[in-house]
C-alpha cells in the first residue's frame, strides 16, 4: 500500500502541518482523528490497516490530516473567542489546502470525510457548512456542541460553527438542497457517551427532512478496535462490498 508524507505552511494558521497520504487513485477520504489527535493516529491505531483493501483496490484514497484541537477547542489558557478564531483558521486550511490538494490528486470534486469521537464534529461541521465539498459524511461516536468549550461565552463565530445553533434554523433551500444530497452516517457504540448528541442531530435531521443513517451499536467495543470495524462497514458500503 503507497503511503506518502506531506509537511507544508498552512498561510491560515501560520505554522506547519502534517498529513499522511495512502493509496494511489480512489474516491478521496479525509479522515480525522479523535480529540486533540495528530496526522498519524488513524495509522497507529489500526484504522487505515483495517481499510487496506479498499485502498489497495483503488476504491479510496485517505488523507489523514492533524488537527489543531489543543490549539482551538481544548486550549483553554485563551479567550473562548480566540478558540473558535483559531478553529475557523483550521477549517479554512482543509478547504483551501487539503481538500483543493485531494481534488488536483484524484480528479474528484467532492470528498468523503470521516471523524471519530471529536473527529466527528470537524466531518459534521465542515459537511454541513460547505455541502457542495461533501458527498458523504461519517461520524463514529462524535460530539458536536461546543458549548462545552466557550464557558458561556457567544457570538456570531460560535453560532455558525455549532450544528446544534444553526442547523435547527436552516431555511434556505440554496442551502438545504445541497445538505440533503450529502449521504449521512452516524455510528455510536450504544455505551459511548455521545450517545445523546448522537440522538439530538439525528433527531434535528428528521425535523430538516434529511435523510441519514443513526446506527447503534451494542456488540461492538468501543475505542479504536470499534471504530475501526465500523469505519469498514460503513465504506464498504458505499461502494455495495457488504
Amino acid at each position: 500500500m503507497e503511503e506518502t508524507y506531506h509537511k507544508w505552511y498552512s498561510q491560515f494558521l501560520k505554522r506547519d502541518l502534517e498529513m499522511l497520504v495512502f493509496g494511489e487513485f480512489g474516491e478521496p477520504v479525509i479522515l480525522f482523528p479523535h480529540k486533540k489527535g495528530r496526522f498519524y493516529d488513524c495509522k497507529d491505531n489500526g484504522m487505515i490497516t483495517a481499510l487496506e483493501s479498499l485502498i489497495e483496490s483503488r476504491y479510496i484514497k485517505v488523507y489523514c490530516p492533524d488537527t489543531i484541537d489543543e490549539e482551538s477547542w481544548y486550549n483553554f489558557s485563551i479567550h473562548p473567542s480566540e478558540r473558535v478564531k483559531r478553529h475557523i483558521l483550521y477549517e479554512n486550511t482543509i478547504i483551501k489546502d487539503v481538500i483543493e490538494f485531494t481534488k488536483y490528486d484524484t480528479g474528484k470534486k467532492r470528498v468523503i470525510v470521516g471523524g471519530v469521537d471529536f473527529g466527528g464534529y470537524h466531518a459534521l461541521n465542515l459537511s454541513l457548512k460547505h455541502p457542495e465539498l461533501v458527498s458523504v459524511m461519517i461520524s463514529i461516536n462524535g460530539f458536536y456542541d461546543i458549548k462545552q468549550f466557550i464557558m458561556g461565552y457567544y457570538d456570531e463565530d460560535c453560532y455558525f460553527n455549532n450544528p446544534f445553533d444553526y442547523l435547527p434554523n436552516l431555511s434556505d433551500r440554496k442551502y438545504l438542497d445541497p445538505i440533503e444530497k450529502i449521504n449521512f452516517t452516524f455510528g455510536v457504540i450504544e455505551s459511548d457517551l455521545s450517545l445523546r448528541e448522537n440522538l439530538e442531530i439525528a433527531s434535528i435531521l428528521r425535523t430538516k427532512n434529511i435523510e441519514h443513517l443513526l446506527d447503534i451499536r451494542r456488540e461492538v467495543p468501543n475505542g479504536w478496535e470499534g471504530w475501526n470495524i465500523l469505519i469498514k462497514e460503513y465504506i464498504d458500503r458505499l461502494f455495495d462490498k457488504m
